[in-house]
């Protein structure tokens, strides 16, 4: 492919061109897997380039999957870096999103769907989800500090936590006066306000715990994508009521 301001050689189509410093792309779109991952480059909606970059994940407990990982998603950060989009969509794999995200410095958008390009092109004009770059710990706030539950409370909040659309939780007292229950610790995200931010409630038995979360969602409609998102993570650690 050719550069389309001075027709240099690219390496590869959809490159940003170093002899012209002209943008061959404005858009990015990563469909993320563990083990797969599909890079779209765009230009005006249409599709100027698309490449695969596969990896072999080690044993998830040694040191070697970090490793892995880390190279696997500097391979999709150097694809991202090569375009220099205007924006970055992603979908798919937490945790590979993660890693490339701390290795890039663009602002990562959320896009839903099973095909990620078309959802990008479609919404093109509508506000996106940011996506947040806070550790665990600095989501988590407020005056009300204790959380039920234990380890499996607080696996439930750190799940939430880890969500790359929620900036803050503000964990709320506890009511201990309702009918006790079975089943172990459970969680749910409820519907979304007006602002895009929902609650996340905990039960442990007998008492439940109201938790304020704070998104990047700017309206109902978008924050509504979150809750769902949200209640699949804690449905795929078992903790979803």
């Amino acid at each position: 492919m050719e550069c389309r301001q001075c027709a240099s050689e690219l390496d590869r189509p959809g490159d940003y061109c170093l002899v012209c410093r002209t943008a061959n792309a404005d858009t990015v779109v990563l469909d993320l897997e563990r083990d797969r991952a599909t890079v779209t480059t765009l230009l005006d909606d249409e599709t100027v380039s698309r490449r695969t970059i596969t990896t072999t994940p080690e044993d998830p407990d040694g040191e070697a999957d970090v490793i892995e990982l880390r190279n696997f998603a500097g391979l999709i950060a150097d694809e991202i870096r090569r375009k220099r989009p205007e924006e970055v969509y992603a979908t798919g794999d937490r945790e590979v999103l993660r890693a490339v995200r701390g290795q890039v410095h663009y602002e990562f958008y959320r896009v839903t769907g099973e095909d990620p390009v078309t959802a990008v092109i479609e919404r093109k004009g509508r506000p996106a989800l940011e996506v947040v770059e806070t550790s665990t710990a600095d989501i988590l706030g407020g005056s009300h500090t204790t959380l039920i539950g234990e380890r499996a409370g607080k696996q439930a909040i750190e799940t939430v936590a880890g969500h790359p659309h929620v900036k803050k939780i503000i964990p709320g007292p506890i009511d201990a006066s309702g009918s006790g229950s079975r089943g172990g610790v459970r969680a749910k995200a409820t519907r979304a306000d007006a602002n895009g931010n929902v609650r996340l409630l905990i039960r442990d038995g007998s008492s439940v715990q109201e938790n304020r979360v704070v998104t990047t969602a700017g309206d109902r409609e978008l924050g509504e994508q979150v809750r769902a998102d949200l209640n699949d993570a804690l449905d795929e650690v078992g903790l979803r009521e």
